[in-house]
């Protein structure tokens, strides 16, 4: 039982420290994203999300990339979508 926690714990601390590398390796991006292996090869093979395939063998990702594809498509708040209508009536005033 201690073993099993001891291993448990230096799992998430090899993918804390992974988390911080530039580069990621395939299956390392599939642990940074929560993307499944399956759905990653499929994104890599349409070329939805950036990746570097050097030697045409192993594949690697940017973390850099990865963040802001991941965060790219954001869904504003409906008080972030009230603001901005507020903003926009404001700057087009008709009279």
């Amino acid at each position: 039982m201690n073993e099993l926690k001891i291993l448990e714990q230096l799992d998430r601390i090899e993918k804390i420290v992974c988390t911080n590398k530039a580069v990621l390796t395939f299956d390392q991006a599939c642990d940074y994203t929560g993307i499944s292996r399956s759905y990653m090869y499929k994104l890599t093979a349409r070329g939805e999300i950036p990746f570097s395939k050097p030697k045409g063998k192993l594949i690697f990702f940017s973390r850099e990339k990865l963040d802001s594809w991941l965060l790219n498509n954001s869904h504003s708040s409906k008080d972030q979508i009230k603001d901005q209508a507020v903003a926009y009536t404001f700057r087009n005033k008709r009279f």
